[in-house]
């Protein structure tokens, strides 16, 4: 699937908000060896994570299909879709 630097710009943003979302809940939970969490708080973490995972995937498959596409070196596109999407938010 074909993506545009724009489309790439938020895909990247959309993983770095899962990104975020997951150290909320990290840090509202606090770590799980200092107090146990409770199966809805592990089963949230899990989720989010996951979902942070795969967005981050998602990202990195489709800026390197771009980038080859483009013929460009894929760290540096995916340097320029970060530096993009930091300034989109």
């Amino acid at each position: 699937m074909a993506h545009t630097f724009e489309e790439l710009v938020a895909m990247q943003r959309t993983a770095d908000a899962a990104r975020a979302q997951t150290e909320q809940l990290r840090e509202q939970y606090g770590p799980p060896g200092a107090r146990p969490w409770s199966g809805q708080q592990s089963q949230t973490y899990e989720t989010a994570w996951r979902a942070w995972r795969d967005l981050a995937r998602d990202v990195h498959a489709a800026i390197t299909a771009y980038a080859k596409d483009q013929g460009a070196d894929w760290q540096e596109m995916e340097a320029r879709v970060r530096k993009a999407a930091e300034k989109a938010g």
